[in-house]
C-alpha cells in the first residue's frame, strides 16, 4: 500500500482550454504540508478544483491507494476538504451554526459531543472565540474567509485543499492560519495543499519559522505539467512532521528555480522535497 496522495496523467481546464496536462506528483506522504506557488493564471486554483471533484479531469488521483473518483460523493466530501478562493456568503447564520451544518453534511454518524468537541478544537485552535455567536453577515472578509476556514478543518479530511486561505487577512492572522493548519495535518497525518502567488506564499512559510535550516533539500522535477500560459508554477512540500528548522530552504527554493536554465527552457513546474 502507497500511503498519501498521488497523481499520475492527470489534464484538466475549461471548454475549449486545456489548463494542465499530463500532471504527475509521486506519493505525498501523510503528514506533508505542500505550497502550490505561481503568479496568477498559471493554473494552481484550476489544479486544487480538479482534485476536489470540481473540473472533469483526465488521469487518476489516489489517496492512500484508494481513487478519489471511484469514491461515492458522500464518502468524497468526508475524505477531502476544500476552501476556495471566493470568501463565504454573507448570510444570517451565526458562525457556529455554519460549522454544525458542515459536520451534519459530512460527518452524520458523530454524535452531538463529538461534533462540538470538534468545533471547540477548531475555534480554539484558530482563535475565533469571539465570532463564534456573530452573524456571517455581520463579520468583515477577513472574519468570514477564517469562518470558512473552520467549516473545512472541523470535518477533520484526510486530505486538505486550501485555494488562498489568507488572501484577506493581515500578517498576525495569516502566520496563526499557516501554524493551525500545519499542526493540524501533522497531528492528523492528512495531507495539505495550500495555494498561494510566490512571492507571498515565500514570505509566509519562512516567517513561520525563524530557525536557520542547515540540512539540503533536493529538488525533483514534476513531469508533465504544461500551463497555457508561459509561466511556472512549482510545488513546494514540507514535511510537517520535522519541519523545525527547515524552512529557510523552502525560502530559497524558487530563486533557485528562476536561475535554471533547464525550467527556462520546458517550462515546467518542480517539487522541493525537504529532508
Amino acid at each position: 500500500m502507497t500511503a498519501g496522495l498521488a497523481i499520475e496523467q492527470l489534464g484538466t481546464g475549461y471548454p475549449g482550454r486545456a489548463v494542465l496536462q499530463d500532471v504527475n506528483l509521486p506519493a505525498v506522504p501523510p503528514g506533508t504540508l505542500v505550497a502550490v506557488v505561481g503568479p496568477n493564471a498559471v493554473g494552481k486554483s484550476t489544479l486544487l478544483k480538479a482534485i476536489a471533484g470540481l473540473r472533469p479531469m483526465q488521469g487518476r488521483i489516489t489517496l492512500d491507494d484508494t481513487t478519489l473518483t471511484d469514491l461515492p460523493p458522500r464518502e468524497r466530501l468526508r475524505t477531502v476538504g476544500y476552501l476556495p478562493q471566493a470568501l463565504p456568503q454573507s448570510s444570517s447564520l451565526m458562525a457556529y451554526e455554519a460549522w454544525h451544518s458542515a459536520l451534519r453534511a459530512s460527518r452524520g454518524t458523530w454524535s452531538t459531543a463529538q461534533r462540538e468537541t470538534a468545533i471547540e478544537a477548531v475555534v480554539a485552535e484558530l482563535g475565533l472565540q469571539a465570532l463564534a455567536l456573530r452573524r456571517l453577515d455581520e463579520l468583515s472578509g477577513g472574519q468570514r474567509q477564517m469562518v470558512g476556514l473552520a467549516q473545512v478543518l472541523v470535518r477533520a479530511p484526510r486530505l486538505l485543499l486550501l485555494d488562498e486561505p489568507t488572501s484577506a487577512l493581515d500578517l498576525r492572522w495569516q502566520l496563526q492560519v499557516l501554524q493551525a493548519v500545519r499542526q493540524r495535518v501533522q497531528q492528523q497525518g492528512s495531507v495539505g495543499l495550500v495555494a498561494d502567488s510566490a512571492c507571498s506564499a515565500r514570505r509566509r512559510i519562512s516567517s513561520t519559522d525563524g530557525q536557520s535550516g542547515r540540512r539540503r533539500a533536493k529538488s525533483v522535477m514534476l513531469a508533465g505539467v504544461r500551463p497555457s500560459t508561459p509561466r511556472r508554477m512549482a510545488i513546494h512540500v514540507t514535511m510537517s512532521r520535522s519541519i523545525s528548522g527547515r524552512l529557510a530552504a523552502i525560502e530559497r527554493a524558487p530563486a533557485r528555480f528562476l536561475e535554471s536554465s533547464a525550467l527556462r527552457a520546458e517550462r515546467r513546474p518542480s517539487m522541493l522535497l525537504c529532508d
